[in-house]
């Protein structure tokens, strides 16, 4: 998460060499980023057939005409590609270009961007992904060049490598089996508000959700694929916002989702932000763990299941209760310390709540972790400082590279070339997001999706749910979505809403056997929604 760039390009002045910026994790928990060489050359030509009718295209021209900030978004683009896996070759259209929304006044009060990749070839049923990040103010190229593209972004030998990136073929597409639609919420990549007091109706819970819904319904019925199941994909923060976007959809859209995946999400606020709280602190301990057996090259399904037993259970219920003394709280923390690899004498200090001490203690003398994979750990910038100061290593690190890399494949392989720098991650929209009717850490606290997921569950009898998390995720920790399955009322659960977990952290799709592993899951997750 970054820092500082202004969300908004020609709203006073034209900012046009902006350099994405970002926002650290310790400076505020609620940025969740969170979170394509084709391999036929791309036809270049401009045309309106299929899915580039989708669109009411407005030309440079037009543009011009109208001035100001919207100026600088160029036509949509369609190109034709191929893609090719063990399957066989796909070709398919990219259409890269923008939904316009609308006040109740006629006026124009947003343009969302949007990149597709639909199958030419298609069968009926065939489905309908729409993707997005979270943050709030996470733009998606971190799914669509991470994940589920027809291309990925690789970062060296190591994988962490972010200076000379490299844009290879993804055999794991999810354009094997669902057409794709990603989606840059307003305020995140090139999609803009126009003006800055029209971003305050975008940037909240409520308003985002039906501002992406009334861009998925426009969507579907210009390219008329009402008839396909329509799915949600979000990471982070994002899958808190599939499931708002479901909602809205079924509400004010008329349109009812097949299913949701969320990606290392936000389910419940109160997981996440209270580091002194038995329960928070149980459910996060597992992943703290899962990082330890990493570091050590010792991680097995078994030591982890330990681990899991040692959380909700001694650890939970010791956490709960007044502090330990004598040789019972010797043991206790000689424990966590076991299974953390966090000093002891720092358990002890904490009573045992490590939450807020393992990013600076737990990678050994000079070394800071990221809560984004607790198991990757860099020298620590300020050594002589008690409590992290440092930047995130992953989010502040290579993966900062998706941005740049994502504007030059816009430019070089869907010939949508925009003067407007994209955006990244977008610390004014986090600044400005409105939480619960307010804004800061309370209402964030305070934020749910369960009530969301319970009712989707209930009055769509073919609704299913998968959520994914990796196992060293200490940011949006796995045992709490299990936590959140394991207590949906079992007639609602069973055979519709799922757990996955894999190696890696938050982005554990970085990872390629994780990323083929995910992949094979949600192919089989599609196949048996179908089937129902």
């Amino acid at each position: 998460m970054r820092i500082g760039w202004s969300p908004y390009i020609g709203s006073q002045e034209l900012e046009l060499v902006r350099e994405e910026s970002g926002l650290s994790f310790h400076k505020t928990i609620a940025s969740f980023a969170v979170l394509l060489a084709l391999s036929a050359p791309a036809v270049a030509q401009q045309r309106g057939g299929d899915e580039g009718r989708e669109r009411q295209r407005q030309q440079p021209s037009e543009q011009a005409a109208s001035g100001g900030l919207f100026s600088l978004i160029p036509a949509d683009s369609a190109t034709d590609h191929v893609f090719r896996s063990q399957s066989g070759d796909m070709p398919y259209t990219a259409t890269a270009g923008t939904l316009d929304l609308f006040g109740q006044d006629g006026n124009r009060t947003a343009k969302i961007f949007y990149t597709a990749y639909i199958a030419k070839e298609r069968k009926p049923g065939r489905p309908l992904t729409f993707a997005f990040n979270g943050g709030p103010g996470a733009a998606s190229a971190y799914l669509h060049l991470g994940l589920v593209g027809p291309k990925i972004l690789e970062f060296g030998a190591s994988g962490d490598n972010g200076t000379m990136p490299v844009l290879k073929d993804n055999p794991e597409s999810w354009l094997a089996f669902t057409d794709l639609i990603l989606i840059d919420p307003v305020g995140t990549g090139w999609s803009r508000a126009a003006s800055n007091d029209a971003a305050a109706s975008f940037y909240g819970v409520r308003q985002d959700a039906e501002s992406l819904a009334k861009a998925i319904a426009l969507y579907v019925q210009k390219n008329n694929r009402l008839d396909a199941p329509k799915y949600l994909l979000g990471e982070s923060y994002g899958g808190f916002r599939a499931a708002k976007v479901a909602v809205s959809m079924k509400n004010t859209q008329g349109m009812i989702p097949s299913g949701i995946i969320m990606l290392s999400p936000l389910v419940e606020g109160k997981f996440l932000a209270n580091s002194d709280d038995p329960v928070s602190a149980a459910l996060q301990f597992s992943s703290l763990a899962a990082a330890e057996l990493e570091r050590r090259n010792a991680f097995t399904p078994e030591k982890l299941a330990e681990a899991e037993r040692f959380a909700m259970t001694d650890y939970l219920t010791t956490l709960a209760g007044p502090s330990p003394a004598g040789q019972a709280a010797e043991g206790f923390y000689t424990r966590i310390s076991e299974l953390t690899g966090i000093p002891k004498d720092v358990v002890a200090r904490t009573r045992g709540f490590v939450g807020d001490v393992y990013a600076k203690q737990m990678a050994g003398k000079g070394r800071v972790v990221s809560p984004y994979d607790a198991s990757y750990s860099v020298p620590d910038a300020y050594p002589e400082d008690a409590f992290n100061r440092n930047d995130d290593p992953i989010l502040e690190g290579y993966t900062r590279a998706y941005g740049a890399a994502f504007a030059a494949y816009a430019r070089n392989e869907l010939k949508f070339s925009s003067d407007m720098t994209y955006s990244l991650l977008n610390e004014e929209v986090n600044r400005r997001w409105e939480w619960n009717g307010s804004r800061g850490g309370d209402s964030r606290a305070l934020a749910s999706a369960s009530t969301d997921i319970r009712d989707l569950l209930s009055v769509i009898p073919a609704f299913q749910l998968m959520i994914a998390h990796g196992y060293s995720d200490a940011l949006t920790p796995y045992g709490a979505s299990r936590y959140v399955i394991d207590h949906l009322p079992p007639e609602l659960a069973a055979g519709r809403a799922e757990l996955k977990t894999y190696r890696g952290g938050h982005m554990f799709y970085t990872r390629p056997e994780s990323r083929q592993g995910f992949a094979a899951d949600v192919k089989a997750f599609y196949e048996k929604s179908v089937a129902d």
